[in-house]
Order: C-alpha cells, then structure tokens, then sequence
C-alpha cells in the first residue's frame, strides 16, 4: 500500500520504538508482550514523512506483563495490565463481539485498576495528579 520504500522505513521503525519502548516498560518491571503501530503519510510534506498515527502504547494497543510473573511458555495466559481481563470476561459471558454490551460495574472498575497500575509502573507518575 505505501510502497516498499516506506515499508522498510516503517518496519525500521517499528522495531526502533517496540525495542526502545520494551526496555523501558522492563525497566519498571513489566514485560511489554506485543504492541500495535499504526503509520500515515503525511502528504503535505515534499516528499511524503511517515507518521506515527492512533494510540501508541498504551493498554488498549499493548499486552502488558508483570515481569515478576511472567512465564516464558508460548500459548499459557499470563497475568496483565491491559484489556484481557475485560477480553476474557466477554469470552466467558459469550458475548465477545457482541455489540451494546453492558459491563457490571465491577469489570470497569478492575479494568480501570489494570489501566491505572500500568500507567503508575511505566511512567513512575500518579494517575490523575
């Protein structure tokens, strides 16, 4: 779609931010598992510059693992900071994908929970201060 050209670039970078980002979330000891990137051209540029588009790492585009639980077995399901807990209560209500679903306030608020300790870990900062 963007050619081969800003393929490579992307790829590049890609792997730049993954493995910069990586060491600093390891750094406050969680495993950053996978992470999703989304890239645009900017047209307005001569010629076109990649950008970096959408979240970037946060617990929505990431998979987030306490390092000091984490298990190196492919497949097993590890503890997290990010939407599996909510992804895996839908699974077992059966309504994954289902739309207008209503979440008992108890699944926002563990959620949120996981949102908030992530933020706290990786950022060493306090959330909402």
């Amino acid at each position: 779609m963007v050619g081969a050209d800003h393929a490579s670039q992307i790829a590049s970078l890609s792997l730049e931010l993954y493995t910069a980002a990586a060491a600093h979330a390891l750094a406050a000891g969680i495993v950053l598992a996978d992470t999703k990137f989304e890239f645009g051209l900017d047209e307005s540029t001569s010629p076109p510059s990649i950008v970096l588009a959408d979240e970037v790492l946060t617990p929505d585009s990431s998979r987030f693992w306490p390092a000091d639980t984490y298990v190196d077995n492919i497949g097993r399901a590890q503890p997290s900071y990010d939407k599996q807990y909510l992804r895996d209560w839908l699974t077992a209500q059966g309504k994954k994908g289902v739309e207008g679903v209503e979440v008992p306030e108890e699944v926002v608020r563990k959620t949120g929970e996981k949102y908030r300790e992530a933020f706290e870990r990786i950022t060493g900062g306090v959330w909402g201060a």
